[in-house]
């Protein structure tokens, strides 16, 4: 993709629904829980903002947590980090830098071999299934 994807508040409302954009485009945050109907076979998460693909199935896991979380994004992700320090702590947030938008977070306690929990709101994520090879 070249340059970033541009649209108007009306046209991510519109796409995204209500709670996707206070999500993606507000910096909120889903409640925990509420998004756990992600099938478990193979296949590959993408962007909800504009279709880019952020994490692949092999390396999601159940964190306990309440949202979708992975241990590292699928290869060549548009995926960048910022400082977070609302609500009194600071915390990594995750973004997807095609369409600037909010995504969840990254944590140093998840599961080998990268150690990391890539903590993602549900609604930002569109689930593609893949054949077994």
């Amino acid at each position: 993709m070249n340059g970033k994807l541009k649209k108007t508040d009306e046209e991510w409302k519109e796409q995204l629904g209500a709670l996707g954009y206070e999500v993606m485009r507000r910096h909120g945050t889903e409640r925990a829980f509420t998004h756990d109907d992600f099938p478990d076979r193979p296949g590959i998460y993408r962007c909800a903002g504009c279709g880019a693909v952020l994490f692949d199935g092999s390396d999601k896991f159940d964190a306990g947590c309440g949202w979708p979380s992975f241990t590292r994004p699928a290869g060549t992700a548009p995926i960048g980090e910022s400082h977070d320090n609302r609500y009194g702590m600071l915390r990594t947030e995750v973004h997807c830098t095609n369409c600037d938008g909010h995504l969840g977070h990254v944590f140093p306690d998840g599961p080998n071999p990268t150690g990391l929990r890539y903590c993602i709101n549900g609604v930002a994520l569109d689930f593609e299934p893949t054949e077994k090879p």
